[in-house]
């Protein structure tokens, strides 16, 4: 993958497919290439440009001390700029839909319509808490053993249909099992992006068509906050995913997809 500047700051991208543009935002802490397994070919397949990328903190992309929302939201539009691919489609999950809906309120004229998965408008106590956790861990400096941090994760992003198959869990243990960006270099940057923020007021004033999927299983982000900002968004559309959590477009590839290939292929009304 490439490094293209984008407004003094390095980002790694990849650029596949010819035909509209559709730019895919991925969570926190995951890579570009995540999108790479299920959703690039079903969108390079049905006549779409696809540019996936590694997010500012995410090494070979540059690692600045502090990452914020407006930093996330810049990178996103500075990328459709430079690349010509603007007004474009965007989808994103978890953090990724949450700096689509800004990119939709910040900068409008770049975005066709936006796809937001597993997002929230505001923090449930349940998030906030783990928010906390993660932080107090991380400033204690505090190494948890792979084995058990694999298994937290499993149990936070998988549905329990997954987790009740032991191969398939397996598997998944296995991947999470690998080290995250920063853990051996300690090059992560520190992500303040307003999680604490209630954002549904804003939310109100987003005037590109929107489809939001909520993973029905989703401890993170939950299947009823996502309808929340469905609700919220004037004329957004909602679908639902069973048995998926929060990597549920990973889980459930087909469903999100047809969803996703559907939402962006329609004539807008």
């Amino acid at each position: 993958m490439p490094l293209i500047d984008v407004g003094g700051v390095r980002l790694n991208y990849e650029d596949r497919g010819a035909g509209p543009g559709v730019l895919l935002l991925a969570g926190t802490g995951a890579r570009g290439r995540t999108w790479h397994l299920h959703q690039v070919p079903a969108l390079v397949a049905s006549g779409f440009r696809v540019v996936t990328f590694d997010t500012r903190g995410l090494p070979p992309s540059d690692t600045p001390p502090l990452v914020t929302m407006s930093d996330l939201v810049a990178d996103a539009a500075g990328l459709i700029e430079r690349l010509g691919l603007g007004p474009c489609r965007i989808a994103g999950s978890s953090m990724g839909a949450r700096v689509a809906a800004e990119l939709c309120l910040r900068r409008p004229e770049l975005v066709d319509r936006a796809v937001l998965m597993a997002t929230f408008g505001r923090p449930s106590a349940f998030l906030d808490a783990i928010s906390k956790g993660e932080r107090a861990l991380q400033e204690a400096g505090t190494k948890v053993p792979e084995e058990y941090r694999a298994a937290v994760r499993a149990a936070l992003n998988l549905s329990p249909r997954t987790l009740s198959d032991d191969r398939a869990a397996q598997d998944w243990l296995d991947i999470f099992q690998i080290p995250l960006p920063g853990d051996l270099d300690g090059s992560a940057s520190r992500l303040e992006a307003d999680e604490n923020v209630n954002r549904f007021p804003a939310y109100a004033e987003i005037g590109v068509p929107c489809l939001v999927v909520g993973f029905a299983d989703d401890l993170i982000a939950s299947a009823k906050g996502c309808r929340e900002v469905a609700a919220s968004i004037p004329g957004a559309r909602y679908a639902e995913i069973p048995d998926a959590g929060h990597y549920g477009y990973l889980e459930q590839p087909a469903q999100v997809n047809a969803e996703l290939v559907q939402f962006l292929t329609e004539e807008k009304s």
